[in-house]
């Protein structure tokens, strides 16, 4: 297929990021099968396995902007990560990744990230995310440390993470955005990326998730599996669905979540790897995107996702 994919940041991210790594893992993925990928993003872009063709991000705040003219010839269908506010003339899905008010009704080309994601939307369509496992590092002999990766937000749960740790006198290290009030049994080393990230979740014992919201994904998880490090985390959103007993433990209150962490020590590397290699690749992640091509471009409607086995 020819696909053409929309997105209003340059790619790829130079901090974190979540939906700008899916983007380009999506590229990678749809290239890798054989598809031809076009990429309309800002200037600077460079994602070598997409023709980038450069937009001006600033046009998208006009209401009768339209993307259409921009959009390669024998393009068979745009894939936007952001609402476009007028749509093309060429068919087109886009992805919601995160989250919108209680009411809001989104459109039938909407796709979203899991099945709980959907759900919550009043949608049955979900892809889930991937990433490409050669960008981490798989390490069954762990350090003496647990690991916190994200955004140091209330509904991402640090605080539990570091009430943990300090309950069951654990190392912990705290990777995010800003620095909270620690302790001796806590680790603050910033926002990382890159070879700083992989070589923290190749060696940490465990990655604590204890989202206080309803994760639409959780990108972190898939890293953290990708790495061979077992996930404890809470049953909200989509972690149930993404997680399963042979690599995480869950859990509804910070008590709960020490009481497991014995649990964690029985998970095996090699399951963790294992799992993400299965279900959350970039290529796993072209394969439910071309599924919903071709079911939009044959009926007008999307095909309900395929939730994996727990």
């Amino acid at each position: 297929m020819r696909i053409t994919l929309v997105h209003h940041t340059r790619l790829p991210v130079s901090g974190y990021g979540g939906t700008e790594r899916v983007v380009v893992a999506l590229a990678r993925g749809l290239a890798e099968l054989g598809h031809e990928v076009s990429l309309l993003a800002p200037a600077g872009t460079r994602v070598p396995e997409a023709r980038v063709l450069p937009l001006d991000p600033a046009r998208l705040r006009d209401p009768a902007f339209d993307v259409t003219p921009l959009v390669p010839a024998g393009t068979e269908v745009v894939h936007a990560f952001f609402p476009l506010r007028r749509p093309p003339s060429i068919p087109a899905v886009w992805t919601l990744e995160g989250t919108t008010k209680a009411g809001v009704v989104r459109p039938p080309n909407t796709i979203y990230v899991s099945a709980d994601h959907a759900a919550r939307h009043g949608g049955t369509s979900f892809v889930y995310n991937g990433l490409d496992p050669a960008e981490y590092r798989f390490r069954a002999e762990k350090g003496d440390y647990d690991l916190f990766l994200g955004r140091l937000h209330q509904s991402k749960g640090y605080q539990w993470a570091i009430a943990g740790a300090k309950a069951a006198e654990r190392k912990l290290v705290v990777a995010g955005g800003w620095r909270p009030s620690l302790s001796r049994w806590v680790r603050f080393v910033g926002e990382v990326g890159g070879d700083a990230k992989a070589e923290w979740l190749a060696g940490a014992r465990l990655l604590w998730m204890p989202a206080l919201w309803d994760e639409p994904f959780g990108l972190t998880l898939i890293e953290a599996l990708l790495s061979g490090t077992p996930v404890l985390g809470t049953r909200r959103g989509a972690l149930p669905e993404v997680l399963s007993a042979e690599v995480a433990e869950l859990g509804d209150t910070v008590e709960e979540l020490v009481a497991r962490l014995p649990l964690m020590a029985e998970k095996d590397p090699v399951a963790c790897r294992a799992r993400a290699e299965r279900c959350f690749t970039h290529r796993a992640m072209a394969a439910g995107y071309l599924r919903c091509y071709q079911g939009w471009l044959a009926t007008g409607t999307l095909p309900a996702g395929e939730r994996i086995p727990g």
